[in-house]
């Protein structure tokens, strides 16, 4: 069985984002750009079930800048990938349209199982696993804490807010990970230095025939507000007017 995974190239977790001047965006100007950290656990995931025999092949795919191809799909192949796919854009790509993209490439790669994290950390969008999966009819496993794939179907268990759901899903499927379905392995210096013989295709959007056209226009990005200093109250009286006047208490 195939395994395909999806990844994404995010401003680095540790790194403080600006807002541009104009308030049109992130300024992503020399900070520092790393692989979306919810897709190093599905690339985790991929490689345990290559290991455990399970899955012949793990490959990973990326809609993003040619600067991809030297960090994360490096990293992506250090970490156990077999190979990559990237398919190259100067502009963002909506979730929408990396859906139909992703769509695209289960059509020309097979794969029986799809992995990707459950969302991006720059824009939290949680959206393009289950609009994958819709463009594809596939059934889907979302939020994964634990995946058990035997034969042609796969369990999955999913965290819920009343706790944990088990699904039963037939192959091919889509799941995406949630934090505590495993820690991802460190991609070794001599693991970096054999990755960059495994193969890479490139594409284009316009290979693929898509449309990916902006569907949302971004008005203005501004920083959050800073916080204010709390204040001292004398008893419970005045505690509880001060909360009437904020229009917390009745």
């Amino acid at each position: 069985m195939k395994v395909l995974v999806p990844v994404k190239r995010v401003l680095d977790y540790n790194v403080k984002p600006r807002v541009k001047a104009d308030g049109s965006g992130i300024d992503l100007a020399n900070l520092k750009m790393s692989l979306n950290p919810f897709d190093e656990i599905a690339i985790e995931e991929a490689v345990r079930l290559k290991e455990k025999g399970t899955a012949t092949e793990v490959v990973v795919v990326t809609v993003g800048v040619a600067k991809a191809e030297t960090d994360i799909l490096l990293t992506a192949r250090a970490m156990g990938a077999d190979r990559a796919i990237l398919i190259q854009s100067d502009d963002e790509v909506e979730p929408l349209g990396v859906a139909k993209l992703l769509a695209k490439v289960v059509e020309e790669e097979a794969p029986g199982l799809v992995i990707l994290g459950k969302q991006a950390i720059d824009d939290d969008a949680n959206q393009t696993g289950q609009m994958l999966a819709a463009l594809l009819n596939w059934p889907q496993g979302t939020f994964a804490s634990k995946v058990e794939a035997d034969g042609e179907r796969v369990k999955v268990t999913r965290e819920v807010d009343g706790g944990l759901e088990t699904v039963d899903l037939k192959l091919p499927a889509i799941v995406t990970t949630d934090l505590r379905l495993n820690e991802p392995r460190y991609a070794t210096l001599p693991n970096i230095m054999k990755a960059k013989s495994k193969p890479v295709a490139k594409k284009t959007v316009a290979d693929y025939g898509v449309d990916v056209s902006p569907r949302i226009k971004t008005l203005k990005v501004t920083e959050p507000g800073k916080r204010q200093a709390g204040i001292k109250v004398g008893s419970v009286d005045e505690l509880v007017e001060r909360l009437k006047g904020m229009g917390v208490a009745k």
